[in-house]
């Protein structure tokens, strides 16, 4: 267990689904040689100090005072301090890979935001490589080059001093750290361990020579215009005056790039020398133990440089008066000892901050590129050498490096890197708060120094000092992610590292849907919540697009019933069929859940899909089947356009269509009886028929029909299923594509009667419920006749009515039905759909078939219809 992360054991990564089995490409597994001293402390230290402590220290302090600096530190060490956490945390959550904070980020927020902060982390190091090789260049040009407005100077001031000279001399240096990062993180790490002893050497000689140096005048030579200006700064030793003088603020122009200072623009300079904690974390795919090392080993390295820095500032503004501290970046060579001690650790500490921030890009851009996040783009960076080095990344970063070194100066790109690496820091904060906040059972991180409030003063902190450093920069920063972020979630393909916004929807979800008492439902805010059952989808296609529109933001549900025994099967068959149903929502664009369950029949399959269908309070109240009748089922999914081509159709799993020949699943006895059956369970019902030659295309139009033509002695329009009927015609009305669409009402009146009141009366009720609707009446004079017609004869022959119509069963001829057809034919020719009255079955069972007919024969050739059956109120008057 202690030898390598890379066991079976723990191949849970960072929330990670990869298989045990699934061989993962990566570094070699002997390329993980590096403990916790050299492959992440000493990278961290070196990173840390930089140019900071030999070049910037002393600029800090002499421009924002001695207050001000130490409260820079303590705000800069806040931020940094509560990232760290957050780092340790998810890096003690499961095995690293190579990509640090890349790699901790996308397992945790997805490939998004991975892909995206991915970027930013790598443009960062790459900001920072080329930031540590200008301040080295400055600091080579300071001690040996010419100096300014001279043609020559003493015997070491030989190098030319230009723009074009110094981007040269940076060249030539990023091509040595180039050369170090191509053999490997070995031999990087022990370069780097050899820099950091000379680094600590050189420390201890800076500590000694603030007691060992007497007061010292150090000439200066500032530039003025074309000319030079002779200026005197003072190291006077440890004087309670010059600490004085050091305590209060006083910002100035920054005397090599003419730039008024302040605190924003120093606190940016000072934070680079805090942005170097993902250096340990930078090298994961090469340390031997990654989530051991990289929370002890950055800890303590931010810890010491912490209390170094602090001590040092208070040291120069002991010692150092105020024009030394601002005017001459390299005072400490000459306050020093023996000044070439402190060359030696400027030269050493920038030369490896700068290798540590381009081994860590290259490290970034190799896990981009192995996660395929911007496919071909990135290919060639997966390239590794037979130790597992990277070497095609280390070349494209050093490209990348060379083009920022066209900058030029170091203050210049000082504040673009610091909001790069705070933009990171944040995310990174995000990652564990999303982690923290989901309650994920598999996030138990064995660091346990963290909270949620660490991680939101984290965020708080990052984002509150980059828009303090810069507004504008921090803005550019922001959208840039963001349009990376937009892009990748539409163009990356998908992952299966997990997404923490499943688990933090899970987590949000189950609490509201506690929250969503059903005691508390009310008819104001009903909603209909759809079951719509399914029997084959590639024959359903036109109606689930249909009940999307129908649902008005309610829950919606397909139900399919599966007709097998358990028992008799090896495995659950349901199981391989989900994915196909899933990827049919994903491709028609609906909004639905999918319910699949097995069943001896279909009855006792819909019955269970009715009981534990939803969850809590969102139950579904309505459910929808298509009608049972002769003709034979079409196959309109390989037509669809979001299946053109049979791009797509391929991959779903549906069995072939129904012939026509071919036996049903279930008997005309069966569906009437899943009809009777929802009623009971106070279900409403619809019953959709002809969707074949539903067409949403052509100018839309609703007609309603709210009379039980099943019962044309009953004249009542208002009832409860008259009332359900009108709401789910308004509902559909309501939704966008539809909003054009004519209402239409259609109200069945016999001549002489009183069809003007009746129309007011339909006219006040409209108008109470808020639906507006034209009002159509219809004569039916000659229709309803037949039934009266019919009617007197069954009366005329009691005993053989009492044969054929059992109970209270009405009597209802078929040249009536075909009758009322017609009518609804002549009314209302092509509507886009219709919505007519479904009256409750029977309540003997014997008379199903007779009430299927009846039903058949009303809506024959009618084209897309609608049977509504209500059982509970949906409409409200009320405010």
């Amino acid at each position: 267990m202690a030898g390598s992360e890379r066991s079976p054991l723990l191949t849970y990564r960072l929330c990670s689904s990869t298989s045990v089995d699934e061989p993962r490409p990566g570094p070699a597994p002997g390329s993980r040689k590096l403990r916790t001293f050299l492959g992440v402390v000493v990278p961290t230290l070196l990173s840390m100090f930089s140019v900071v402590l030999f070049l910037r220290l002393g600029f800090v302090v002499g421009q924002a005072g001695l207050y001000e600096a130490l409260g820079m530190f303590v705000v800069a060490y806040v931020i940094i301090g509560m990232t760290v956490l957050s780092v340790c945390a998810i890096s003690t959550n499961g095995a690293l890979d190579a990509g640090g904070a890349y790699y901790m980020i996308s397992r945790a927020l997805g490939p998004e935001f991975g892909g995206s902060i991915g970027i930013m982390f790598f443009l960062a190091n790459v900001c920072g490589s080329a930031l540590y090789i200008l301040g080295l260049v400055e600091a080579i040009v300071d001690i040996f080059g010419v100096p300014l407005g001279q043609t020559m100077g003493n015997s070491i001031q030989v190098l030319p001093r230009s723009y074009w000279y110094e981007l040269l001399y940076g060249t030539a240096l990023l091509l040595v750290c180039l050369l170090v990062c191509l053999v490997g993180a070995s031999i990087y790490a022990k370069a780097t361990f050899l820099i950091f002893l000379i680094v600590m050497l050189v420390l201890v000689t800076v500590f000694v020579s603030f007691f060992a140096v007497g007061p010292t005048v150090v000439p200066l030579l500032l530039p003025e215009g074309n000319h030079s200006l002779a200026v005197n700064g003072s190291f006077t030793g440890f004087r309670l005056a010059t600490l004085r003088g050091n305590l209060a603020a006083a910002y100035s122009v920054d005397y090599t790039t003419g730039r008024m200072m302040s605190f924003s623009t120093v606190f940016a300079v000072m934070f680079n020398g805090c942005t170097g904690i993902m250096a340990g974390s930078n090298m994961s795919g090469d340390l031997k133990r990654p989530s051991y090392s990289i929370p002890r080993g950055t800890i303590a390295a931010v810890l010491f440089t912490y209390v170094i820095y602090n001590l040092l500032a208070v040291t120069l503004c002991c010692t150092c008066d105020r024009t030394l501290l601002q005017k001459d970046y390299g005072f400490l060579r000459d306050i020093n000892v023996w000044p070439p001690f402190v060359i030696i650790g400027i030269y050493s500490s920038t030369l490896s901050a700068s290798m540590s921030n381009l081994i860590g890009a290259s490290r970034i851009l190799y896990a981009l590129a192995k996660d395929d996040i911007f496919g071909r783009a990135l290919a060639p960076a997966k390239k590794t050498s037979r130790g597992g080095n990277p070497w095609v990344a280390v070349i494209l970063s050093w490209v990348v490096v060379q083009l920022v070194l066209f900058s030029g100066k170091l203050n210049t790109i000082a504040a673009i890197v610091t909001i790069f690496f705070l933009l990171v820091y944040a995310t990174i904060d995000l990652a564990c708060l999303a982690l923290e906040w989901a309650s994920a059972p598999n996030f138990r991180p064995t660091f346990q120094y963290f909270t949620w409030h660490t991680c939101v003063l984290g965020i708080l902190g990052c984002g509150v000092m980059m828009f303090l450093i810069s507004p504008i920069y921090a803005s550019a920063s922001v959208a840039f992610m963001l349009l990376l972020l937009l892009a990748l979630h539409y163009l990356s393909p998908s992952s299966s590292w997990g997404y923490i916004s499943q688990a933090l929807i899970f987590h949000q979800v189950r609490k509201y849907l506690l929250m969503l008492d059903v005691r508390k439902e009310h008819v104001k805010f009903w909603r209909p919540q759809v079951l719509l059952m399914v029997q084959n989808p590639r024959s359903s296609v036109p109606l689930i697009s249909f009940i999307n529109d129908l649902k008005k933001s309610g829950l919606y549900v397909l139900g399919h019933v599966e007709l097998a025994e358990l028992d008799s099967l090896p495995s659950d068959p349901l199981q391989t069929q989900a994915d196909s149903w899933l990827l049919l929502i994903d491709r028609l664009n609906i909004k639905a859940f999918v319910n699949l369950t097995l069943a001896d029949s279909v009855r006792h399959g819909v019955q269970q899909l009715l009981f534990i269908s939803g969850l809590g309070g969102m139950r579904p109240n309505t459910i929808v089947l298509g009608f049972y009748d002769g003709a034979a089922p079409r196959d309109g999914l390989a037509r669809h356009p979001a299946f053109e081509g049979g791009e797509g159709a391929a991959q779903l799993i549906f069995p072939p269509v129904r012939g026509a020949a071919a036996p049903r699943r279930l008997s005309p006895q069966e569906y009437v009886a899943v009809v009777a059956d929802a009623v009971k369970m106070l279900r409403n019902v619809m019953l959709a028929r002809s969707f074949e030659h539903f067409d949403k295309a052509r100018a839309p139009s609703i007609d309603v029909w709210p009379l039980n033509l099943l019962r044309p002695d009953s004249a009542r329009y208002a009832d409860t299923c008259s009332l359900f009927l009108l709401q789910m015609a308004c509902v559909l009305s309501m939704v966008r594509s539809w909003r054009r669409a004519q209402l239409r009402l259609f109200l069945c009146v016999e001549t002489g009667a009183r069809t003007r009141g009746q129309e007011d009366k339909l006219r006040q009720l409209l108008k109470e419920l808020r639906i507006q609707a034209a009002i159509r009446m219809v004569p039916w004079d000659a229709v309803v006749a037949l039934h009266w017609q019919k009617q007197q004869e069954q009366w005329a022959r009691p005993a053989e009515a009492a044969m054929n119509f059992p109970g209270n069963a009405t009597c209802i001829s078929d040249e009536y039905l075909k009758a009322a057809n017609r009518l609804i034919l002549e009314q209302s020719p092509s509507p886009t759909i219709r919505f007519l009255y479904l009256p409750r079955p029977p309540a003997d069972t014997s008379l199903y078939p007779s009430y299927l007919h009846q039903l058949e024969l009303l809506t024959r050739d009618l084209g897309p219809t609608l049977l509504v059956h209500g059982v509970s109120a949906v409409t409200s008057t009320e405010l």
